[in-house]
């Protein structure tokens, strides 16, 4: 990827490396909700552990550990298996006044939505591959959306076809540098957004990254970097 085209000067230093290809790299990752995990194929496989019909209830969110900068990129290929569903990242996610994400002050999460956007967090999530309503199937988007408030800052369209037709992973990159979000699928640009600071609330800061799926979508991940552009 090059960043030089989008106002960045430094060079970007790889300060997480996770191929997602076994139980053992997942150590220290927190589900919150329900999940069966495998790695069948080498590769992180994520699908419900709950009935689809028992709603929010049925969806759940993995996430890693580590805390990141303010200013990176983060990389990783997505291979959908399974719709209906969605596929959602959180990034630059903290507590409302800063606390760590796992901090035991906070309300506790498990995996219904609401949690995640009008709940004791801030973060954005950008919804990547939206399977799950009529209107969702018969119009891709990617959508970015900013929290505490559950804000529709951008959106763009999603080149990702359906199940039948995926016959190899995604490579998806989402850039965050000062006030820029750029989200991408194999280098195609989806969408960007600059925050203001001011119209959907204040700017966010470094924070954890989670994985979030909506049931009875399966979804498969490898290859997870995280490139730092503070030095």
């Amino acid at each position: 990827m090059e960043f030089t085209k989008y106002g960045i000067t430094e060079t970007p230093k790889l300060i997480y490396n996770n191929p997602l290809a076994s139980k053992s790299d997942i150590d220290g990752f927190v589900l919150e909700g329900t999940a069966n995990i495998s790695f069948p194929e080498g590769k992180l496989r994520m699908e419900n552990g709950l009935s689809a019909a028992q709603g929010q209830k049925a969806n759940y969110v993995l996430w890693c550990p580590k805390n990141f900068p303010s200013n990176v990129y983060i990389e990783w290929e997505f291979q959908p298996l399974k719709e209906p569903g969605l596929a959602i990242l959180f990034f630059a996610a903290k507590g409302r006044n800063g606390e760590d994400l796992f901090d035991e002050s906070l309300q506790p999460r498990t995996g219904e939505y609401p949690l995640y956007h009008h709940g004791d967090i801030n973060a954005f999530h950008v919804s990547y591959f939206r399977r799950k309503e009529p209107d969702e199937r018969s119009f891709h988007t990617c959508n970015l959306r900013k929290s505490y408030g559950f804000y529709l800052v951008a959106q763009g369209a999603d080149p990702i076809p359906d199940v039948a037709d995926v016959s190899a992973p995604y490579k998806l990159g989402l850039l965050k540098y000062e006030n820029q979000v750029r989200f991408f699928v194999n280098d195609l640009e989806v969408f960007n957004f600059n925050d203001d600071g001011t119209t959907y609330g204040p700017c966010l800061e470094g924070g954890k990254i989670g994985f979030r799926q909506l049931a009875p979508m399966i979804g498969e991940y490898s290859k997870l970097k995280v490139y730092s552009f503070e030095n």
